[in-house]
């Protein structure tokens, strides 16, 4: 099922390119930087639990979940409506109902520069105006989407809460936004205002606390020496190469090296080196 939302950082390309890394037994999928959802939507569990710190992204989820009827109808309004100009009223209104602040949100993601969320100091939405005037694709499927999520457990807030409550036979998928100890990348240097280097040490200290609990954890994360030493000890760190066309710096762009964090017992007989180009798995160590 394609996710609902645009999202930097987003993994549709994981999902698509390594399917095997979802394709294991567990009894309960957790998910506590949920995003788009690229991977949840994915797998489409019976049972879940998704998070995110985002107030406004978890609206949306919850308001599709139970009003998606009404989430539509707003977005509709908006499509027809459509322009520059209002593309601005819409983004500094303040909506009262779940389901029209959803379908803002919704609009505003869809029409707004590379679906990027950023928010000013003042906690208001601030990204420009995009190229796109799509409001409304073909694919939509909310009714889908509200069934995916009928029995989903919806949370807002951190994740050191989510992970706390991991247990035995749960899949855990963590795709925090990354960061690095030394910043040397565009995109990762803007992500340091969201999610601290402080963060992602406290991050991996969750992660390890659940290492024994039989739990399989599946970690994405920037391939950075500063980042494999917070999982070196107790995980495998696989580096992958992606092609990044986010950053509005051209030498920002081509390709980059992702980590995969592989926590468990679940992945000794995973098959890694199978994966379709243009991916291709490195066996080396990062470079300083």
């Amino acid at each position: 099922m394609k996710p609902f939302l645009k999202w930097a950082g987003g993994k549709r390309w994981l999902v698509r390119r390594y399917p095997q890394l979802f394709d294991i037994g567990f009894d309960r999928y957790v998910e506590p930087f949920v995003g788009s959802g690229a991977a949840f939507f994915h797998v489409q569990p019976k049972r879940s639990v998704i998070s995110d710190v985002n107030p406004a992204l978890m609206n949306v989820y919850s308001s599709l979940r139970s009003h998606y009827r009404h989430v539509w109808a707003h977005l509709l309004e908006h499509a027809r409506n459509h322009s520059d100009e209002y593309y601005y009223e819409v983004r500094a209104k303040i909506f009262r109902s779940d389901a029209s602040r959803a379908a803002q949100f919704l609009y505003l993601n869809r029409t707004c520069w590379n679906g990027l969320y950023r928010e000013n100091l003042r906690g208001e939405f601030n990204v420009p105006r995009g190229t796109k005037d799509t409001v409304i694709f073909d694919d939509d499927d909310f009714a889908a989407v509200s069934e995916a999520l009928a029995s989903a457990k919806i949370l807002t807030g951190d994740f050191e809460k989510v992970l706390n409550g991991v247990n035995e036979d749960d899949f855990v998928f963590v795709d925090p936004p990354y960061t690095v100890k030394h910043n040397a990348n565009g995109f990762v240097k803007y992500n340091e205002s969201i999610f601290s280097w402080n963060d992602q040490v406290r991050l991996a200290k969750a992660v390890k606390s659940k290492a024994r609990s039989g739990a399989a954890i599946l970690v994405t994360n920037a391939y950075h020496p500063t980042v494999v030493d917070l999982y070196r000890d107790f995980a495998t760190v696989v580096p992958i190469e992606r092609a990044s066309i986010l950053s509005g710096d051209r030498s920002y762009r081509g390709k980059t090296q992702e980590a995969l964090i592989l926590v468990g017992l679940a992945w000794k007989k995973l098959d890694l080196e199978s994966t379709p180009e243009p991916v291709t798995v490195a066996h080396h160590q990062p470079t300083r």
